[in-house]
């Protein structure tokens, strides 16, 4: 492929259904699905890919007996496909916000202490300021949510900062730590006692997220500065919901965030445990792209997140 010039796009006339075409062939790899969720005839999905192919002067998807998978090439395009398509529709929400008032559509990532601690409020919030602003929430880890905001899936995330090399295009407003906790069922042999330590609670299986995890990587942490040795029995697993559906069926511990623990636990079938000292993992905040103002219902939101948490800290008072 020759070098291409700045205005490249122009010179092999590239078209928005030529984005949209990129895009619906990454989701559904297979030209017939593609060109169909786009109304288009088979045949001019086709001829519209390879007559680009062939102005590119190189091909950008492999072509395979079931369907297609996009090259390196290919990979660029979409990705940045991807985002002009989310920027384009988020010019189409602001204008449409402008003229009917205080409309738009938001779409937030968030990690699940800042759902629970956060959210809720903020939602009430801005839905009584905004009644036809339409917010959509998506719960995940932090590097799936920082992926999310770079293709142009979410205006902005609450979540950890990231540590890699495209933390420089990303603004990082912290929030909050996040206290953890250890969870028990209510009648499990350690419930209703005054302290637990960590030599108390490791004869018993210990539900905790994958290697890989953050919490399971504090945890262990917590174990090796305090000199204990790593439980013997433990089950890897990343959802909460799965994590107490175990700790309730027999004599475990957990680890979860102590906001989802007082949120989500029944007293009447859950203990959280009397653990000192207080331990934390790494804080998570309001992650943005740099270089991509937000829409006027994302500002509001993130301006109603701001409110609520300088409330937040001002009734906490001082820290320790």
């Amino acid at each position: 492929m020759r070098d291409l010039p700045a205005d490249w796009f122009l010179r092999v006339r590239l078209k928005l259904r030529h984005m949209q075409l990129f895009v619906a062939l990454d989701e559904y790899r297979n030209i017939n699905r593609a060109a169909a969720s786009l109304n288009m005839s088979q045949p001019a999905a086709s001829k519209l890919l390879s007559d680009l192919e062939h102005l590119l002067g190189v091909s950008v998807f492999e072509r395979q007996s079931r369907g297609v998978r996009p090259n390196w090439y290919g990979e660029i395009l979409i990705r940045h496909s991807r985002t002009m398509l989310a920027e384009l529709g988020q010019a189409g929400e602001e204008l449409t916000a402008l003229h009917h008032g205080r409309g738009g559509t938001v779409s937030l990532g968030t990690v699940m202490p800042a759902a629970v601690n956060l959210l809720s409020e903020a939602m009430e919030a801005v839905q009584r300021e905004r009644p036809n602003l339409k917010v959509s929430i998506e719960v995940n880890v932090s590097p799936r949510l920082v992926e999310g905001l770079h293709d142009g899936t979410f205006d902005f995330v609450l979540a950890r900062a990231p540590e890699d090399e495209s933390s420089a295009e990303l603004v990082y407003e912290e929030i909050s730590e996040e206290p953890l906790c250890f969870v028990c069922r209510r009648h499990h042999p350690l419930a209703g006692q005054a302290a637990v330590s960590l030599e108390d609670m490791a004869p018993y299986v210990w539900v905790l997220q994958p290697p890989t995890g953050l919490l399971r990587q504090r945890v262990e942490r917590l174990l090796l500065e305090n000199a204990v040795t790593p439980p013997r029995d433990i089950v890897d697993t990343q959802s909460i919901l799965v994590s107490l559906a175990l700790v309730e069926q027999m004599d475990a511990v957990t680890v979860i965030s102590r906001p989802v623990a007082e949120w989500l636990c029944d007293p009447e079938r859950f203990t959280i445990l009397p653990f000192e000292p207080r331990f934390t993992v790494k804080p998570f905040g309001i992650v943005s792209l740099r270089d991509r103002p937000l829409s006027p219902g994302a500002a509001a939101l993130k301006e109603t997140v701001h409110r609520i948490v300088a409330r937040q800290h001002e009734a906490a008072g001082p820290g320790p």
